[in-house]
């Protein structure tokens, strides 16, 4: 595939749905590729190129998985010890929790914490720790190991063990420990190191389709360790190259590289994967099997795919929202298609079933955000086909909370049900994104679950 081909691919879908600018990343037979598109920034332009930093978000938690594993290596930690062997002042809601939670239990989304705090922990060097002492009010959505829930506040978590064993902050400690030995130029957490660099801002598009940057920039130093990186996309197909088995091997030998991409545990109706490795995400596409990440900020969003078995991988980074996961999604499918000879495609929702729909209506929260499911069209009189919506809100008290404001929440959007109760977004900006509805001993639905976030019915 020549980088004509993926240049003139970016450019087309970058200006097809919008995003203000992206970069792209591919490596494929031995050889990187890359493609820009559009601004860093509306208001103080510049070209993005493939150095250009953008925020990685949530990315970000394959880089606190590997600075754990380490670790590992090196004897000062093990995956099944008790959290508190390391954090020993870790104080959580549920003091019996405290006690069980495991080091793997919070590198693969199974600690039974919710997805995180909302505040800001300064950015002193302590951030994190006062991040970990926040940890006390938050509710446990299930025992530690009885289900996978995406959980911030588990890498947040993570982090701490990094800056305990190591006696160094989480972001000294990473760039030891990571950064140097991967040989990772352009990534970094210091406002300081990035501002001085040309990167991206987020935006986000208004209802009169005009873009607008994200003011809030990035979350305090307290969650850095589940989503601080700003990286670019010549960086993380660094990253990628590195954990598809081209590292240092006396920094992570090959069957720890290969253990990390090994099943821990199984998720169901996501649409992140099928199961959970060690800071990754796994899936079979097209009969092979694959490892990511993404992330998103404020108007940024970024995606990682590693194809270990055919020594392949992609990024795409792109600052606008709510089209830059579209676009992201985009780029991907279309590199494993175009390089890989491998079609991605979504699975097809079943006829709308209006008794089914009804089991499921209604409004469901977790510690962050509301959703709620209704069905649309159902007024008698009218001739609008009925189809299943849901509205996902940040709750009111959450944005009152935050120094700015967050981004703003979604147009609400179709879904279509699947069997076993799982279900598809069918359009809008989380098209393709998948999810499930759990119910109790009785049959009755009791949550939803949407990209590994759980909510509880009320």
């Amino acid at each position: 595939m020549s980088d004509e081909a993926l240049a003139g691919f970016v450019k087309e879908t970058a200006e097809g749905t919008g995003v203000t600018g992206a970069a792209v990343g591919v490596w494929a037979d031995e050889r990187e590729g890359f493609a820009s598109h559009g601004l860093t920034s509306v208001e103080n332009p510049l070209p993005v190129r493939p150095d250009t930093l953008f925020l990685i978000g949530s990315a970000t938690k394959t880089f606190t998985a590997t600075a754990v594993m380490r670790l590992v290596v090196d004897g000062k930690v093990a995956l099944d010890a008790p959290v508190r062997r390391y954090v020993p002042e870790l104080l959580l809601a549920d003091e019996r929790a405290a006690d069980q939670i495991t080091v793997i239990n919070l590198l693969n989304h199974t600690s039974g914490l919710d997805w995180g705090v909302i505040g800001d922990f300064g950015e002193g060097d302590d951030a994190l720790a006062r991040y970990v002492s926040a940890l006390a009010g938050l509710p446990l959505i299930a025992p530690p190991g009885a289900r996978a829930s995406y959980s911030q506040a588990g890498f947040n978590l993570a982090g701490r063990i990094v800056e305990k064993v190591t006696g160094l902050t989480y972001e000294k400690a990473v760039a030891s420990l990571v950064f140097d030995p991967a040989g990772l130029s352009g990534s970094f957490f210091d406002r300081d190191d990035i501002m001085t660099r040309r990167f991206a801002v987020g935006h986000n598009r208004g209802e009169d389709g005009t873009p607008s940057i994200g003011r809030l920039w990035r979350r305090s130093r307290g969650d850095n360790p589940g989503g601080g990186i700003a990286s670019s996309a010549a960086d993380m197909l660094r990253w990628a190259r590195f954990h598809l088995g081209s590292g240092v091997p006396d920094v992570l030998p090959a069957g720890v590289l290969r253990q990390m991409r090994a099943p821990t545990t199984a998720l169901r109706g996501s649409s992140l994967g099928d199961a959970i490795g060690i800071g990754w995400f796994l899936r079979d596409v097209g009969g092979v099997r694959a490892a990511g990440h993404g992330g998103s900020a404020n108007g940024q969003f970024a995606d990682l795919l590693l194809v270990p078995e055919r020594g392949f991988a992609v990024v795409a980074l792109c600052n606008e929202g709510p089209d830059g996961i579209p676009f992201n999604q985009a780029v991907i499918r279309w590199a494993l298609q175009d390089y890989l000879g491998i079609t991605d495609r979504d699975p097809e929702p079943l006829p709308f079933d209006e008794a089914r729909a009804r089991e499921v209506a209604g409004r469901y929260e977790n510690e962050v955000m509301t959703f709620t499911v209704g069905i649309d069209g159902a007024d008698p009189g009218t001739d609008q086909r009925m189809a299943l919506r849901m509205e996902v809100r940040i709750k009111p008290e959450i944005r009152a909370a935050a120094d700015k404001e967050p981004p703003p929440d979604p147009a609400p959007f179709e879904v279509g049900l699947l069997p076993r109760d799982e279900y598809i977004v069918t359009g809008g900006e989380y098209a393709g994104q998948r999810g499930f509805f759990t119910r109790d001993a009785s049959g009755a639905v009791t949550g939803v679950d949407l990209a590994g976030r759980l909510a509880t019915r009320v």
